[in-house]
C-alpha cells in the first residue's frame, strides 16, 4: 500500500535518508512488536517507535504508575500516579502517531503467557528488572523462531543486546547463564534518570535498524554504555556450547 500523503510529511526524514526510504518506512508501518515494560526504558523505547511509524505495538506491564517513577518515565504525569502503565502508555502512544496501533496488556509476563504474547510479533524487547521475565522470554524466542533485543540499567550504566535464534547464535542465557546472587534492581540500587533515556533510545535505534535491515546488527554483540565516563563498548558474545536454553537447538 503506497504512503499516504500524511504519511509522506510525517516521515520525510525517514524517507530521505537512502538507508530507509519509502520502503524502508513501509516496513515499519507493517512492524509488529512486543514491548515489555512500560517503566524507565520501555517509556522512550516506545515514544521512538511509535514516533517512527511501527504500525503495531503490544505492551504488556502489570505496573501501575508511582510517583518515584516520574524522575525517568516520561510518558507518565502526576495524574497519572495510580493507574496502570499499559493502559496510560497506550493512550500516550495513539496520541504520538495515530497510525500505530497500540495493544496494551495489563499482565506481568511469565512462562504461562509467554508464547501467547509472541504470537504474530516480528520483535521482541524487554525492559524489565526482573530475571524471570527475562529467561521466560528467552525460552519462548528460542522456542518460536522470534529476535528478542534486550536492554537493562543500574545506577549509571546500561547494556543492550540482540538474539536472533539460529545456527551458531547466542541467546540471552549465553549472556547470562543464571539469575546473579547479587542482582539488584533500580528500586533498591538506584539510576540516574537520564541513563534510561539514553540506553532506551539506543535500543529503539536497534530496533528500527532491525526492522529495516540498514547498517550492521548488533546480533551477537552487547552495547555497554558507561555514564560515569560517558564511553560505550561493543562486546562479541559468543555461543555457550554448554548453554542449557540453545546448546540442544543447534
Amino acid at each position: 500500500m503506497p504512503l499516504t500523503p500524511d504519511q509522506l510529511e510525517r516521515y520525510k526524514r525517514h524517507i530521505l535518508l537512502p538507508e530507509i526510504g519509502g520502503q524502508g518506512q513501509q516496513a515499519l508501518l507493517d512492524a509488529r512488536v512486543l514491548v515489555v515494560g512500560a517503566g524507565g526504558l520501555g517509556c522512550p523505547i516506545l515514544a521512538y517507535l511509535a514516533a517512527a511509524g511501527v504500525g503495531h505495538i503490544r505492551l504488556c506491564d502489570d505496573d501501575g504508575v508511582a510517583l518515584s517513577n516520574l524522575q525517568r518515565q516520561i510518558l507518565f504525569t502526576t495524574d497519572d500516579i495510580g493507574k496502570p502503565k499499559a493502559t496510560m502508555a497506550a493512550e500516550r502512544l495513539q496520541a504520538i502517531n495515530p497510525d500505530c496501533t497500540v495493544e496494551a496488556i495489563e499482565a506481568r509476563l511469565t512462562t504461562n503467557n509467554a508464547k501467547e504474547l509472541l504470537d504474530g510479533i516480528d520483535l521482541v524487547i524487554e525492559g524489565v528488572d526482573n530475571f524471570d521475565a527475562r529467561y521466560a522470554l528467552n525460552d519462548a524466542c528460542l522456542e518460536t523462531g522470534t529476535p528478542f533485543l534486550s536492554a537493562a540499567i543500574g545506577r549509571f550504566d546500561g547494556q543492550v543486546a540482540l538474539f536472533t535464534p539460529g545456527p551458531d547464535q547466542p541467546c540471552y542465557r549465553c549472556l547470562v547463564p543464571e539469575t546473579p546472587p547479587d542482582a539488584a534492581d533500580c528500586e533498591t540500587q538506584g539510576v540516574l534518570g537520564a541513563v534510561p533515556g539514553i540506553v532506551g533510545a539506543v535500543a529503539a535505534m536497534e530496533a528500527i535498524r532491525f526492522l529495516t535491515g540498514f547498517g550492521e546488527p548488533l546480533a551477537g554483540h552487547v552495547l555497554i554504555y558507561n555514564g560515569m565516563n560517558a564511553t560505550t563498548r561493543r562486546v562479541k558474545l559468543p555461543r555457550d556450547p554448554a548453554c542449557p536454553a540453545c546448546s540442544a537447538k543447534g
